[in-house]
């Protein structure tokens, strides 16, 4: 038996396999091959043997048979033998395994290695696959090689540090020393390690935090000489070592997060590396990019906030689609703290909506309506149902809910508020909120001088086209409470309609294949009120209802049969039965409104609770039983009765009573150090009303910031989020960042809950998202 393939033999057999079989066929056969040689324990062709098993593991084969192997190779006093298995260890071993604990003390021998490069070697796998356990044992050798070594040693080391540090907190200490000293390197690469293990170590520790901030005249003057100095080994499109300036921005960026005098410090370099750095590269954009965050983080003085904002006003305008996405990205963090100096560039962010990319849309979108006002809402409504009747269909729910809410917000005038919800529902179809309809009749109805213009542009639009369901739905209800108003007159510009062209448009929506059940609930509900408006067509609105009480759709039968009955056995109070639907308290919803606002996120408000009715006889008996009792028609289901929520108090004037029914807390979320508690108090004269205290807290042993917290509940709830304390949780459970959540549940339904946390920590960015309803009984009872 010759000796076995070589690497490129056996690549070039792999590679003329015609097929996918063949190429298993191959694959097989040499494992087969493989496993033979390592039972018989072959030194000879060892290593050759595990490069090829790596090459097979990097086209998706099963390769752990070999993890041995690797053992063996590194063990080996041999350079080339230890090299492979050292590759092969950091490719099939990880610190989830077992047999990464036999290669310490061979990493500890080759760490104490004379030769560089097998130092190196060691370096690295510890930095690749170093359990905690393995970084405990090690760290010493670590620490001893950052102080005697060669540049390449060190780089590496330092590197390695980073890891232990990562993976084994509590060693901290053992590095500060080291890295103080590593701040005064020339070297580049180790200095960049250098400055990455300082940033670690100041995330973990506050404490070692303080103390580097006395070394920041060190850090500017390094920044200062590698942008003043050109290097070609370390220049990227002509700037020198963009990585390592980025790296030092960001360093800068922690250390003056809450110092004032500090940023003091730091502020010319900051306003020279904005003002001298080439953009013509994505290098130097980085470097923009990272100064504007250093800026935009820390204690910074205005004048040097809006050069930020500039900057990222420029990126909005690159022919570059991933530079405007991240000036889009960074323009909404700002626009709470600088809105003014963004609201300077809300041109060019209505212009982003219509670059053809959709990530681009969609973050113009979200800043777009963080920049609507009472002074802008005219234009910027225009721009955004421009962009409505152009936008891909996944874009299309997110810009309808942000019409409403901002047309709710800012209206000018009640009329221009209808008329834009009803221009949205015409462009953008199916694709709005489930409450949109429920929400425009609302709005209609407590405008009593616009009864006649809505109802005869509403029937207009639906005359022309039923295939918008949300409109044809308004519609519906529009024409069943002022249908008379549609004949009672007509303007110049109009043509006459008859009580029968009224009931075609009724008829033909009942009878279209593309009318959805609900639609026509709202529509046969609407025919059905009619008999009481118009005068002529009685008979015809008696034939029609009692068609549908065969109807195949059952809820329709059911409403059509109960109508029915309403012309026979209760003709004598159909009319009081069908009277128009009163107004609500404008005082209570006027007030309710104000205080939901407050929060951007608040859902628009419903003031009732509906009480469903089974069938007539039911609805009868209740009319007898309350005189302040109406029939809703704003809900297609059934008939409904609707209750006051409030004693014609406000929600303000509850909330602002004592609180003093206080319930058990409870734990919403717990993970990495992160836990999030809920405490909760109830005002004795208002049931429906929960005050919730969200507590975070941080148990781990580096800051957390840009905490934030989101929620969402079922819509039959409305939910309030009042500002938070603060946005950083110091380490060690040093500081807790509250937030107030107001819950309002009439209709006391289970309170579940959707949390949606955003934060940094080490370094990296994280968005948990959970649900919680293990509440107490007694929030919602």
């Amino acid at each position: 038996m010759g000796p076995p393939l070589k690497l490129h033999e056996l690549i070039q057999l792999i590679r003329r396999a015609k097929t996918q079989s063949e190429e298993r066929e191959v694959i097989q056969r040499e494992c087969a091959e493989l496993r033979s040689l390592f039972r018989d324990e072959d030194s000879l062709y060892r290593g050759r043997s595990l490069t090829k098993l790596l090459y097979m593991h990097m086209l998706g084969y099963a390769a752990h048979f070999g993890q041995m192997e690797c053992l063996k190779l590194i063990a080996s006093p041999k350079f080339t033998d230890k090299r492979i298995g050292y590759l092969g260890a950091m490719i099939l071993l990880d610190e989830r395994q077992d047999a990464h604990l036999l290669i310490t003390n061979s990493i500890k021998r080759d760490l104490e290695h004379s030769s560089p490069i097998v130092q190196g070697l060691a370096l690295c796998t510890l930095s690749c696959l170093g359990s905690a356990e393995m970084c405990r044992d090690l760290a010493s050798e670590v620490e001893h090689l950052l102080q005697n070594s060669t540049g390449h040693v060190k780089k590496k080391a330092v590197l390695c540090a980073v890891h232990i540090i990562r993976k084994v907190p509590e060693l901290v200490e053992m590095f500060i020393p080291v890295s103080e000293e590593l701040l005064g390197e020339k070297r580049h690469g180790v200095l960049y390690g250098a400055i990455l293990l300082v940033t670690e170590i100041c995330q973990r520790q506050t404490e070692a935090y303080k103390r580097f901030r006395k070394l920041l005249p060190l850090l500017l003057q390094k920044l200062r000489q590698i942008m003043s100095g050109y290097s070609p080994e370390h220049a990227v499109s002509g700037i020198t070592d963009p990585f390592l300036q980025v790296r030092l921005l960001r360093l800068l960026k922690i250390l003056g997060q809450n110092d004032e005098s500090l940023c003091d410090a730091m502020g010319d370099l900051l306003a020279q590396v904005s003002t001298c750095t080439e953009t013509q590269s994505n290098a130097g954009n980085s470097i923009l990019y990272e100064t504007v965050l250093t800026i935009v983080d820390t204690k910074s003085a205005s004048g040097l906030r809006v050069l930020a904002v500039n900057i990222l006003g420029r990126f909005l305008l690159s022919n570059d689609k991933n530079i405007r996405y991240v000036a889009l990205t960074s323009l909404s963090r700002l626009v709470q703290s600088d809105y003014a100096a963004v609201q300077r560039h809300r041109g060019t962010v209505v212009e982003c909506l219509r670059q053809p990319d959709t990530s681009v849309n969609r973050k113009a979108l979200e800043l777009c309506f963080a920049l609507v006002n009472e002074t802008n809402i005219l234009s910027m409504m225009k721009e955004l149902q421009r962009f409505l009747q152009t936008c891909s269909p996944e874009l299309k729910q997110q810009c309808t809910s942000g019409i409403f809410l901002s047309a709710e917000r800012f209206s000018p005038s009640t009329q221009w508020h209808i008329d834009t919800i009803m221009e949205t529902l015409i462009t953008a179809g199916e694709s709005v909120r489930d409450d949109a309809v429920s929400h425009l009749i609302h709005l209609i109805s407590g405008a009593a001088e616009l009864h006649a213009y809505t109802v005869k542009r509403l029937f207009s639009a639906v005359r022309e086209d039923i295939a918008q369901q949300p409109l044809v739905q308004v519609a519906s209800w529009c024409i069943g409470e002022y249908g008379e108003l549609l004949v009672s007159g007509t303007s110049e510009n109009q043509e006459q309609v008859t009580e029968d062209d009224v009931l075609d448009v009724l008829e033909g929506v009942l009878q279209s294949h593309i009318s959805m059940s609900s639609t026509r609930a709202y529509t046969l509900t609407a025919t059905m009120k009619l008999s009481t408006r118009f005068t002529l067509c009685v008979d015809r609105i008696r034939r029609l209802v009692s068609i549908y009480s065969s109807c195949h759709d059952v809820e329709l039968q059911q409403r059509a049969v109960e109508y029915h009955a309403l012309f026979k056995k209760y003709d004598h109070m159909r009319s009081a039965i069908l009277e128009k639907m009163p107004l609500s308290d404008k005082a209570v919803e006027e007030d309710n409104v104000s205080e939901l606002r407050e929060s951007p996120e608040a859902q628009p408000p419903q003031t009732i609770l509906v009480q469903p009715v089974s069938n007539v006889t039911d609805l009868l008996g209740l009319l007898e039983v309350s005189n302040d009792s109406v029939m809703n028609a704003t809900n297609p289901a059934v008939p409904q009765v609707i209750h006051s929520v409030t004693n014609g108090g406000s929600l303000l004037d509850l909330l602002e009573e004592p609180l003093n029914q206080a319930l058990p807390s409870v734990v919403v979320y717990k993970n990495g150090g992160l836990q999030v508690e809920f405490s909760f108090l109830r005002p004795p004269s208002n049931p429906d009303l929960l005050i919730i205290t969200s507590s975070a807290t941080n148990s781990s042993s580096s800051i957390i910031s840009d905490f934030q917290m989101q929620a969402a509940v079922p819509k039959s709830i409305q939910i309030q989020l009042q500002a938070p304390s603060g946005s950083s949780l110091a380490a060690s459970c040093g500081e807790t960042v509250t937030q107030s959540i107001r819950v309002l549940n009439p209709q006391k339904v289970p309170l579940k809950m959707r949390l949606r946390f955003s934060f940094t920590h080490n370094g990296s960015s994280f968005q948990e998202i959970c649900e919680t309803s293990n509440f107490p009984v007694g929030s919602w009872q």
